[in-house]
């Protein structure tokens, strides 16, 4: 059934939006409230398993990355609001079982009743809507479990949480992650999708481009769904350092795995390696993140508008992206020499091989909100305010000369990214931020 947006809940939303009122404006206010309460009461199905399914918008499917950053401006309120714990805990455990179902899925259904995005796909699973196999897709469940632990505190909810299935998930993505860093030798997976379009399939019959072994974890597709030109996706390696040391924190503190948590540890260490030998070039005379490489001399200097991103790095990989990389890497971003850079006469910003040239996103403008100086912050909320084509809603993407042209009517994570932002200028940075460096000082002391 659908989620019903109880009383204590939508008191917390609604004070959260008028602070937004009260500081940026009437108009911001209200997209923020309506944004709020509709990705709970619109995306959000109770089957009444102790789980939440999370719909991406205008597609049927739960996307393990989109359900995550959905939540994202949630996560702030769960220290004072027991209820959205409990939600956001019931959308964890759907996450995790998932996993275990299967880690390389990138979206599932509801319920086993065979809908996919493409009847011609190899994956025949049921459960299964797409089988892109992407790091992100491990990486963000585990960070949206352990920043929901830590911030919300309860020993309740904890156990709620990391039961049997949870840890198998953990230790799922550890295993799965270690595995596909040899992927020419030791990985199984393929995709397929024979409809005309390259990003929509991987080359040598599903097994994707070469690649050497380089440390890393590789990945078939990007955070756009989009095929990777090289295996190695260096935004979504960080991503999963992250990841990983939260499972080994979780696995330390919460669940008594010694083992789980070495190899955690091992395994994160592994990849940050790969990532600052292969994934780190001169470029303008400063050191820069590259976007994907193969470790057989095969590197792609852009960025994406999806997240994990370069751009989103110091939201994603907080703990574990080099500062000063990331700075120039941003520039880089920011600038005609990421290809997909985009300028016009409304908007300036990242888009994506995934929508049309020309076009930009209101996700990557927020997260440039969101880790850029709050004049900048400011000017991206009201052009986001500018350009929602009097749909009051934040579109995939939209022309960077005329903000009518757009794709994607319905996309719950640019609302929740438009949310997160307007909360970031109001209440300031997430809580989670503090709480991800501060673990990680502690392990470095």
């Amino acid at each position: 059934m659908t989620f019903t947006v109880e009383p204590p809940i939508s008191a917390v939303l609604t004070a959260a939006a008028q602070r937004v009122r009260e500081q940026l404006g009437d108009r911001a206010g209200l997209l923020v409230e309506q944004a709020l309460l509709r990705t709970l009461t619109d995306t959000i199905t109770a089957p009444g398993d102790g789980t939440a399914f999370v719909i991406t918008g205008d597609i049927p499917a739960m996307w393990l990355r989109d359900s995550t950053t959905q939540m994202l401006p949630y996560l702030r309120f769960v220290g004072e609001s027991p209820e959205l714990a409990e939600l956001l805990a019931a959308v964890v455990r759907r996450q995790l079982r998932c996993i275990v179902h299967d880690p390389y899925a990138n979206s599932f259904n509801l319920t086993g009743n065979g809908a996919h995005h493409d009847d011609r796909d190899l994956c025949e699973d049921p459960y299964v809507w797409e089988q892109k196999y992407e790091v992100d897709s491990l990486a963000y469940p585990v960070i949206l479990t352990h920043r929901l632990l830590r911030l919300a505190g309860s020993e309740e909810l904890r156990r709620g949480v990391l039961d049997d299935t949870a840890h198998r998930a953990l230790r799922t993505v550890v295993d799965h992650w270690r595995l596909e860093t040899d992927h020419e030798a030791r990985s199984s997976y393929r995709f397929v999708r024979d409809i005309g379009i390259p990003t929509e399939t991987l080359e040598r019959d599903g097994r994707g481009t070469p690649v050497g072994v380089t440390g890393m974890t590789w990945s078939g597709f990007r955070p756009s769904d989009d095929a990777c030109t090289f295996g190695y996706n260096i935004p979504a390696n960080l991503l999963a350092a992250q990841a990983l040391l939260a499972i080994a924190d979780l696995a330390r503190t919460d669940l008594e795995d010694e083992a789980l948590a070495a190899d955690a540890d091992a395994l994160r260490e592994q990849l940050l390696e790969g990532v600052r030998r292969h994934g780190v070039l001169e470029e303008g005379g400063r050191f820069v993140y590259a976007y994907e490489v193969d470790g057989l001399g095969g590197t792609l200097v852009m960025d994406d508008a999806n997240m994990p991103s370069l751009l989103s790095l110091p939201l994603d990989a907080a703990s574990v992206h080099d500062q000063a990389i990331t700075a120039a890497t941003r520039d880089l971003v920011l600038s005609e020499r990421n290809p997909f850079y985009f300028s016009g006469s409304v908007a300036c910003g990242v888009g994506s091989p995934h929508t049309l040239p020309e076009h930009v996103w209101p996700i990557a403008f927020a997260v440039e909100g969101l880790t850029g100086t709050r004049e900048r912050a400011l000017e991206i909320l009201d052009l986001l305010l500018r350009s929602d084509a009097g749909t009051d809603r934040m579109h995939e993407s939209f022309h960077v000369d005329d903000p009518t042209s757009f794709s994607r009517p319905w996309f719950s994570w640019a609302d929740s990214m438009l949310c997160e932002l307007a909360l970031h200028l109001v209440d300031g940075p997430h809580p989670a931020l503090a709480a991800e460096r501060a673990l990680s000082e502690a392990l470095t002391a």
